[in-house]
């Protein structure tokens, strides 16, 4: 199983980035896909999330401002970001509760990188 992560880059305060999380090899079924991102010196904590039916669940702090949506026929989680902000700098990494035969475990993707300048 991999998990694909892309979209990260540079911007300036009040830009936006969408990232994309595409999961891939022999993939039964997909449950909650996430997001989580980790700044320098701090823990990881969660973004956001999305069940395979389409309940979201986000962090305070970017309530308003980030949208998750999901592409179940493609099997792809993407995080909207808007109005971001300086805080919003850290390696944003996706994760899924993934089924390959009986049971879903947990996968991780490879993070990516978002920076915002002020």
């Amino acid at each position: 199983v991999q998990l694909q992560a892309s979209g990260g880059g540079s911007v300036q305060a009040g830009g936006s980035l969408r990232l994309s999380c595409r999961a891939s090899g022999g993939i039964a079924g997909i449950k909650d896909m996430s997001w989580y991102r980790q700044a320098p010196g701090n823990p990881r904590e969660l973004v956001a999330s999305i069940t395979n039916g389409g309940s979201t669940n986000y962090a305070d702090s970017v309530k308003g401002r980030f949208t998750i949506s999901r592409d179940n026929a493609k099997l792809t989680a993407y995080l909207q970001m808007n109005d971001l902000k300086p805080e919003d700098t850290a390696v944003y990494y996706c994760a899924a509760k993934i089924r390959l035969h009986f049971v879903y475990e947990d996968y991780w993707g490879h993070g990516t990188q978002v920076t915002v300048s002020s």
